[in-house]
């Protein structure tokens, strides 16, 4: 074991990684102290300093670990650190070793061949623009607070920075299998303890779930897609976890459409995700599906509209189409690169909804990115979800069948069909700083990881490497 550490230490690269990797926990944990205050004692640092640095360690040897790092703080990991939280923290961290890696080591830039990563650079582009031209006091109101548009611009970089990175760190099969089991193996006593059937069920809620992941209907979307498509299509995994799987999804449906079923965004997108899988896999099964889902709608249209529209829904609905109206006044004065990440709200103050003044944003994640980065955003935004379904699409077919992989693909295009309907409800693929805000990530992330791991395949498959 000693000659082991000593080997391992003694290499040139390896001491050059452990220096970076020392400077780097240090700068976070300043950042930690700046931000919490002198309760954290010096003992406290220096007991954190070699966790970090050993795990540092570890993601730099091995990159996909961060992503199952992401995974579990995400999905069972209750704390978080403000301003920004741990899962923009972490993903910021891994994108820094990642550059750091690629110019140290690789000495040079050098980004996957895929038609995904064209639009994310011109939308970073987009983004820093609109960031500037944000800047310009578009109405004669206060200036939105510049910590709340870096915020706002943190929010779109990382979310690409996430997809980007799975792009192109995971080259073996064996992660993207982890990732997906992982998240499901935590996802899925969420759902138990939601229908309170689990002992303690009110305990587990208050420690592991916290309200950022659960409230995001992404974070059930992408649960439903992946139980779904693996529990079904994945005819080499075991009976007895596609059982699990599909008593997860089964579990799922039930709270959504019973005790959750006032909340539309949390389960309708899940619906779309569903039946778009069935479509892309077994048409033969969709269609006499989609015929009875059909006929069910309009014989029973009015108990479903009843049971829907309950609570406070229709007058969202109404005060929704009223803020896309005002919004898309607002829009006007700079209708090519918005206003600015995060500016719009500012400016609602000045135009009432409804008859009131207040500040509001528009529960529409299209609306608010042409809002924010204009119709060029909009623009790059819809190009990426082209190609990326058109990737799915294609791989549908190029991989082995009848297992993960196939099953992952399907799952994929559920989940990007679904994570699309869902930005219509407001429930954000990419967060927005004044509602959600940046914490949001931690449901959305699980739509950019899993959409990278698309692009991944496609590398593995491409080099010849091994997708079963």
């Amino acid at each position: 074991m000693t000659s082991f550490i000593q080997k391992t230490l003694g290499s040139g690269e390896t001491k050059r990684w452990l220096r970076l990797l020392v400077i780097i926990g240090m700068l976070f944990l300043t950042l930690v102290i700046a931000r919490t205050g002198p309760q954290i004692s010096l003992l406290a640092v220096i007991a954190a300093l070699p966790v970090l640095v050993v795990g540092g360690y570890l993601i730099v040897r091995y990159p996909p670990l961060g992503f199952l790092l992401v995974i579990v703080i995400s999905t069972v990991f209750k704390i978080d650190i403000p301003p920004i939280g741990l899962i923009a923290m972490v993903v910021l961290l891994l994108t820094v070793l990642w550059i750091v890696d690629m110019v140290v080591r690789q000495r040079e830039i050098n980004l996957v061949n895929s038609p995904t990563m064209t639009p994310l650079i011109l939308f970073t582009a987009v983004v820093i623009l609109a960031f500037i031209v944000g800047q310009l006091p578009w109405f004669s109101i206060a200036q939105v607070p510049i910590d709340n548009q870096i915020g706002g611009v943190a929010i779109f970089i990382i979310s690409f920075a996430a997809f980007i990175l799975v792009a192109h760190q995971i080259r073996d099969i064996r992660w993207l299998k982890w990732m997906v089991y992982l998240f499901i193996g935590l996802a899925g006593p969420a759902v138990f303890i939601g229908m309170r059937v689990l002992p303690g069920w009110r305990t587990l809620n208050q420690l592991l779930l916290h309200p950022k992941t659960t409230g995001g209907s992404l974070f059930w979307l992408w649960l439903a897609c992946m139980t779904f498509s693996q529990a079904l299509f994945n005819k080499k995994l075991a009976m007895k976890w596609r059982g699990i799987f599909l008593a997860i999804l089964v579990g799922y449906l039930y709270l959504a459409l019973g005790r959750n079923r006032a909340w539309t965004s949390g389960w309708a997108p899940s619906f779309v995700g569903l039946f778009v899988i069935l479509w892309v896999a077994r048409p033969k099964w969709a269609m006499p599906l989609t015929m009875v889902g059909v006929a069910s709608l309009i014989l029973l249209f009015q108990p479903i509209y009843n049971s829907i529209f309950i609570g406070d829904n229709e007058y969202s609905a109404m005060t929704r189409l009223e803020a896309w109206r005002i919004v898309g006044e607002i829009i006007k004065v700079n209708p090519i690169l918005g206003l600015g990440p995060g500016n719009y709200y500012n400016y609602t103050l000045l135009f009432p909804i409804l008859g009131f003044y207040v500040e509001f944003n528009s529960h529409n994640n299209y609306v608010d990115i042409v809002a924010q980065t204009g119709i060029l955003g909009l623009a790059c935004f819809i190009w990426f979800v082209v190609v990326t379904w058109q990737l799915g699409w294609r791989l549908r077919n190029q991989v082995p069948k009848d297992g993960f992989t196939q099953a992952f693909v399907y799952g994929a295009l559920g989940g990007l069909a679904g994570s699309v309907a869902a930005g219509m409800f407001g429930d954000w693929v990419l967060p927005f700083v004044y509602n959600i805000g940046i914490f949001g990530l931690r449901s959305s992330i699980y739509a950019w990881f899993f959409l990278g791991g698309l692009v991944a395949i496609d590398q593995m498959r491409r080099a010849g490497i091994s997708l079963d």
